[in-house]
């Protein structure tokens, strides 16, 4: 991979921040562009640090600004399109969340294609496949099967129908003659040290006498450790480059899991964080077709309140679903033509998950001896 270069958006985050770490070990990479929103302090610091390793260009830009879009994509070789507004809970506007994860794709592309980009690879979803149903048992799972999500939610309704666009990419002409290559990968629950969603239970927890919300009892869900998540965009990076793998990747989906044992989501946060006391309720909990059917009026009230007032339920049915589904996919399809095997076993995916819980709770204690004194 002669001298080349990569553009990551997205790269203020939990996932896109890890692919850059990841990317400044690689050889012949003569430059990193790092384009977000919004630059958290604390995340600007740790990418700063990786200066010395290589050229590392970071850009303030909002994925829908064009003429940011045209600057950001010039002398690049391959982009790693991150960016998104992830929303499980309804809570951000329906538009927001298809103008940067559908439009944002498309002007990216657009710019990639004026730019002479010849590889482009999108950061995908497990929801863009299901689970459609709290009833359905998908176990191992795979890019054959055609899965397809039949929710309306902004979330996974907006992520399938920008992945559709990226793939049906594949093979567009270049302005220079070229041809752009592109895949999606699919990750599946991501998680590791800095994931929000952890960091949100565990701070509920830590305020309820370290009780975890057994929320999710009847899933059964692969969960997939950040840096293999990031890995496997290095790799896919690589195989495009490849002129002997890139045929077969073109225009590709790939599931993306690792070898984390298969669990209930409330259980995977009791085990990543029963070292420190935390521990899962063990009160009666309401069934899930219950919990189904009174998401469903809640989101008739939303519906029939909208014209005069903004309600937003505190749980959908689409949640219910996501939350109570046996739901599981195979990565031998990106073995395969990708050459992915994690980089980090569970054993290691889990200790520096545990130890940044344990700092979490370290956090909360002190803060807690402080408002006591």
């Amino acid at each position: 991979m002669t001298g080349w270069s990569c553009l990551v958006t997205g790269a203020g985050g939990f996932l896109g921040q890890r692919i850059i770490s990841l990317l400044a070990e690689e050889k012949e990479l003569q430059e990193i562009r790092a384009l977000d929103k919004v630059f958290r302090p604390d995340k600007q610091e740790e990418l700063s640090k990786l200066k010395h390793k290589v050229k590392l260009t970071m850009m303030k830009g909002d994925i829908l600004d064009e003429q940011c879009l045209k600057k950001a994509c010039q002398g690049i070789s391959v982009i790693i399109h991150t960016a998104c507004i992830i929303d499980v809970n309804g809570t951000i506007p329906r538009e927001d969340i298809m103008n940067v994860n559908l439009k944002g794709t498309q002007l990216l592309l657009e710019a990639s294609v004026q730019a002479n980009v010849p590889i482009f690879i999108y950061t995908s979803t497990i929801e863009v496949a299901g689970p459609n149903s709290y009833k359905e048992i998908i176990q191992n799972g795979h890019e054959e099967e055609n899965y397809e999500s039949k929710w309306s939610s902004p979330y996974p309704y907006s992520k399938k129908l920008a992945e559709k666009v990226v793939l049906a990419a594949d093979g567009w002409t270049l302005k220079n003659g070229g041809t752009l290559y592109t895949c999606a990968l699919r990750p599946m629950y991501i998680y590791g040290e800095g994931n929000p969603f952890i960091c949100q239970q565990i701070n509920e927890a830590l305020q309820n006498n370290g009780i975890l919300l057994n929320f999710a009892k009847h899933s059964l869900a692969n969960p997939v450790y950040v840096d293999n998540v990031a890995w496997a965009h290095i790799l896919a990076a690589r195989g495009l480059k490849d002129p002997k793998k890139a045929p077969n990747i073109r225009g590709q989906f790939y599931y993306i899991s690792d070898d984390t044992p298969h669990e209930s989501y409330s259980k995977f946060n009791y085990i990543l964080s029963k070292e420190f006391g935390l521990h899962i309720d063990s009160g009666m909990s309401v069934p899930v077709f219950v919990k189904y059917w009174v998401a469903f009026l809640l989101e008739i009230i939303s519906f029939l309140l909208s014209p005069v007032y903004k309600f937003h339920p505190p749980f959908t049915r689409h949640l219910v679903t996501l939350s109570n589904s046996v739901f599981i996919f195979s990565y031998k399809k990106a073995q395969k033509d990708l050459g992915y095997e994690p980089l980090f076993s569970w054993e290691e995916s889990r200790k520096k998950t545990s130890q940044w819980i344990g700092s979490l709770v370290k956090q909360h204690n002190e803060a807690l001896k402080t408002k006591i004194h």
